[in-house]
């Protein structure tokens, strides 16, 4: 087949267990990635909303918005242009390795490749504008290197993370710290709901949700971030 230019390539991020083998090149070609909104009930509440458990709601950031955070490396995260206000979210990630459609709650986590670290970085000011237009929220959300991401982790050498701490610190100071188990939706519940609205595919990344503490980063902030058993995850602002 020919193309009137060159496709763009795939986005793919290595897999944990290969990337300190030099043999090993396998990596998770990612197809879509969703966010799950307001997942942990004290950030519903410093983001002004009634924690209430309701129905979940998704966003989504396309898949090139990756920006890959090696183990032992600092990631650069350029600052954002239109905007003033850019605000970090540590977030469990899941790796989605077989996909269906209206997928029950007790076989979900079957669908899970693995877990990963992840930052949804937000252009506050922009989302906020967005919001009071009752307009998406894709210039706020789904922007270059909007999603920092670590290798992911299979389960087959991790399990599934259903507890452990989840934290962030900004330039050695402490930002955000949960615990995963504390996710108002747990992963289980998140892919069997996600499964009524999309058919989900291998390939696919979900954004579980971020505890309170949220807040701006300005440039040369040095961002690391947490989740027991998945390493750590540093970014800097540039």
């Amino acid at each position: 087949m020919e193309y009137v230019f060159a496709p763009a390539p795939i986005v793919a991020v290595p897999i944990a267990e290969s990337v300190d083998t030099a043999s090993a090149r396998a990596s998770f070609p990612v197809r879509r990635i969703y966010c799950v909104g307001r997942n942990y009930a004290a950030h519903a509440r410093e983001m002004g909303h009634d924690p209430e458990r309701e129905p979940p709601f998704f966003f989504a950031k396309p898949a090139d918005a990756v920006l890959y955070v090696a183990p032992g490396t600092t990631a650069q995260f350029p600052y954002p242009s239109r905007t003033r206000d850019v605000h970090h979210e540590m977030e469990l990630v899941v790796a989605i390795g077989r996909g269906g459609r209206d997928i029950a709650a007790d076989q979900a986590l079957d669908h899970v490749y693995g877990y990963a670290l992840g930052l949804d970085m937000t252009r506050r000011d922009l989302q906020a504008e967005a919001k009071k237009m009752g307009r998406p929220w894709d210039v706020g959300k789904g922007f270059d290197h909007s999603a920092p991401l670590g290798p992911i982790h299979p389960v087959s050498r991790v399990g599934h993370i259903q507890s452990g701490a989840i934290w962030l610190q900004v330039n050695g100071i402490e930002k955000q710290r949960a615990d995963v188990s504390q996710l108002i939706w747990s992963t289980a519940e998140t892919i069997a709901y996600l499964s009524t609205l999309f058919a989900l595919q291998p390939g696919d990344l979900i954004f579980t949700g971020t505890p309170e503490g949220v807040g701006a980063v300005a440039r040369g902030d040095l961002m690391k971030g947490a989740v027991a058993g998945l390493g750590e995850l540093n970014v800097r602002v540039v």
